[in-house]
């Protein structure tokens, strides 16, 4: 039988997990909110300035994402097929913008301006080969290109809001 516990996560655990993130070589972790299975995939993201995340989009299976900072401030960018920046917003747990709902066969990114936990939501069960497509016009994680594409794309970002 399934737990039928609420599973409340404190503002000390969200803590936790950025002391986590902020040791990780990755400059980040992932806590699981959901099982492997299930249709929905709910997870807590933290991550810390500096880490890199390929962009990428997700398709065939379709599949919608919410991003929500719970604690911090991050900058998500959404580009177009070729690699072209198309939107950028900064999204802060204060707020004014504290929400990003991501559609289908978008490409994007984020990056964390201080260090952050958010909230993301995104339908499932997860499957490695077919839940991500990373774009073909940006580094890949580890590669020594990626600071400095990362780098390029947070010199848009106005100095007021890093």
């Amino acid at each position: 039988m399934p737990d039928r516990n609420l599973r409340p996560l404190t503002d000390a655990f969200l803590h936790d997990l950025i002391e986590q993130a902020e040791q990780s070589p990755r400059g980040r972790v992932n806590y699981n909110l959901h099982a492997h299975d299930e249709p929905v995939q709910r997870m807590i993201n933290v991550v810390t300035p500096g880490s890199y995340i390929t962009p990428h989009k997700h398709e065939n299976p379709d599949k919608v994402e919410l991003i929500c900072p719970l604690i911090g401030r991050i900058v998500m960018f959404q580009f177009d097929d070729v690699g072209e920046v198309t939107g950028l917003h900064v999204v802060d747990a204060n707020g004014p913008t504290r929400l990003i709902d991501i559609p289908p066969r978008t490409y994007h990114t984020f990056f964390a301006l201080t260090p952050t936990a958010v909230l993301e939501i995104i339908q499932g069960p997860y499957d490695a080969k077919t839940h991500k497509k990373f774009a073909p016009w940006a580094p890949l994680e580890g590669d020594a290109a990626a600071g400095a594409y990362m780098e390029r794309l947070l010199a848009l970002v106005d100095t007021t809001a890093r």
